[in-house]
């Protein structure tokens, strides 16, 4: 096994690494969509106790899908060789449709397979986290 790591993605918000390389796999740690080196998460507005007052689901969509092409890359994979995407969302009535309609646009010629589920909360005030496995 060998850990990976990404200089262009948001370090991880605990001790792990972005992602791990098994034989020919690559097993991504869960990946949200803030910005590298910022506590920024694109298309969040938090008022002043920490509380989300505003969040827009196609800025954070499209910073995920962002972060993980990132690590892939940086670990020697590559956005068409993802297999298998987890996706937790933490509103799936308000935010499932336009998330769905992001996704189609960024896997328009890669269809891994995908799980949709919807959660309670995420360690961060984000919306979307993406767990993915592909290939190297």
């Amino acid at each position: 096994m060998e850990e990976k790591n990404s200089n262009r993605a948001p370090d991880p918000v605990g001790l792990y690494p972005h992602a791990k390389k098994v034989g020919n796999l690559l097993f991504l740690s869960g990946v949200g969509p803030r910005k590298k080196g910022t506590d920024q998460i694109p298309g969040v507005v938090l008022g002043e106790n920490g509380e989300v007052v505003e969040s827009d689901i196609e800025a954070q969509c499209r910073s995920v899908f962002d972060n993980v092409r990132a690590i892939l890359e940086d670990s020697g994979s590559s956005w068409d060789q993802l297999v298998d995407v987890t996706v937790f969302l933490t509103n799936m009535k308000k935010d499932f449709k336009t998330y769905n309609k992001i996704y189609a646009q960024y896997f328009s010629e890669n269809r891994p397979c995908r799980t949709t589920v919807e959660i309670n909360c995420l360690p961060t005030p984000i919306a979307i986290e993406l767990k993915c496995i592909a290939t190297i």
